[in-house]
């Protein structure tokens, strides 16, 4: 059965194309080769060796980039499918929004940001887009993957406007400006930077904050960096826990703790599609255009669904992200990438031979541009294997 879309959902059929035009599938529309595409990459593939919050030989039960992908594709396509949405195209910004994280986590952003300061530092969604559309290289007609133009502006654009309509900065870019990778490919196909992208690409949005909030409850329970009853602070999360509880007053803490994570899960998503329904009643678009012309998002939580995010980040934060075991290895993570950033500077050799040619040889920008990206793209595992080999000693990150 051909499922109908609403009106307003992104049509793969008389979409915006791509920047090389290709003949078309006989079998699969655009957005789901995109999302094909993806899957097939080697950036995609790199996530499962990829930190999330915990480095990867802490267990093997804990999220890594890629699971933590699986998971918000899941949600964006339950969000999609209840709204009369494009599955595919949230399914592929989904699989593709952290393609262009570096090795451990946040922890390793921060290092190529510092490292990368002359140079406009280092944003993780504009080294997204560099990896969808250049620095993979599967394809003999052309570098990267060549997605289409909705997907491509779901990825730059899926927290909003970046520029005004005045052409200004908006929103974290006005401190720092927009990421040099996104500009230079603006220029090349206008991904109009002064609106809001597609109702897939919000709705993908919103389905990472789940997913983040969910998993990284069932993570640092797993961890023991808190308990149930440490839970109880946020008022939905006490109120969930609670009815788990009078339902089976004998059920095991690990057990409790998985109802927990898949009831806020229900929560938040149930929330997402009432809150987004009553947002696309009162604007009634007829088309896409009229989402990215709105003059504010249609995807969104509620009011007090938003403030239940903002309180389960706010526990998150000090018992998890800043916990004293957490932040210690992720300082010697960034003291990792640093010491190669600055090894490869220093004697561009120690490169792979296919990573010191081409723009190695050119402008000093170029090349410690290119050195980012070499870096971005490494597993936790392979630059801990690369530390080892360049230098006497490599923290052992535990």
């Amino acid at each position: 059965m051909v499922k109908v879309l609403s009106p307003y959902a992104a049509d793969a059929a008389n979409g915006r194309g791509r920047l090389r035009p290709e003949p078309p599938s006989a079998t699969r529309t655009d957005f789901r080769r995109d999302c094909d595409r993806v899957i097939h990459s080697t950036a995609f593939r790199r996530l499962a060796h990829k930190t999330q919050v915990f480095v990867f030989h802490e267990g093997d039960h804990f999220r890594t980039r890629l699971t933590h992908t699986l998971e918000v594709a899941q949600i964006a396509r339950s969000l999609a499918r209840a709204l009369g949405l494009d599955e595919d195209l949230s399914e592929v910004l989904a699989l593709a929004h952290d393609l262009g994280h570096p090795p451990f986590g946040h922890a390793g952003e921060r290092a190529l940001d510092r490292c990368l300061v002359e140079v406009g530092g280092f944003d993780h969604n504009a080294q997204t887009l560099r990896v969808v559309t250049a620095l993979e290289r599967r394809y003999a007609a052309f570098d990267g993957l060549n997605l289409t133009w909705e997907t491509l502006e779901g990825l730059v654009k899926h927290n909003g406007p970046l520029i005004g309509r005045d052409g200004e900065p908006v929103g974290r870019y006005r401190e720092r400006g927009i990421a040099q990778a996104i500009l230079v490919y603006n220029r090349l196909q206008d991904l109009e930077l002064w609106s809001f992208p597609s109702a897939e690409a919000q709705v993908a949005a919103l389905a990472d904050d789940i997913a983040y909030n969910a998993h990284d409850i069932d993570d640092g329970l797993r961890a023991d960096l808190f308990t149930l009853d440490d839970l109880a602070e946020v008022a939905l999360l006490r109120e969930i826990l609670s009815g788990v509880r009078q339902e089976s007053a004998a059920i095991e803490p690990a057990r409790a703790g998985h109802e927990l994570v898949r009831r806020v899960i229900t929560n938040l998503i149930e929330d997402v599609i009432g809150e987004t329904a009553s947002r696309l009643s009162r604007l009634a678009p007829t088309s896409a255009a009229d989402i990215r012309a709105a003059s504010s998002p249609v995807g969104a939580f509620s009011t007090a669904m938003a403030d239940v995010d903002r309180a389960i980040k706010n526990f998150l934060h000090p018992r998890m992200y800043r916990h004293h075991r957490v932040m210690r290895i992720m300082g010697e993570a960034e003291a990792v990438l640093s010491d190669l950033f600055w090894r490869y500077v220093e004697n561009p050799g120690d490169l792979p031979e296919d990573w010191s040619q081409g723009p190695m040889a050119g402008d000093a920008a170029g090349r410690l541009r290119r050195i980012g990206d070499f870096i971005a793209g490494m597993t936790d595992r392979y630059a801990l294997i690369e530390h080892t080999r360049l230098f006497q000693v490599t923290p052992a990150l535990r």
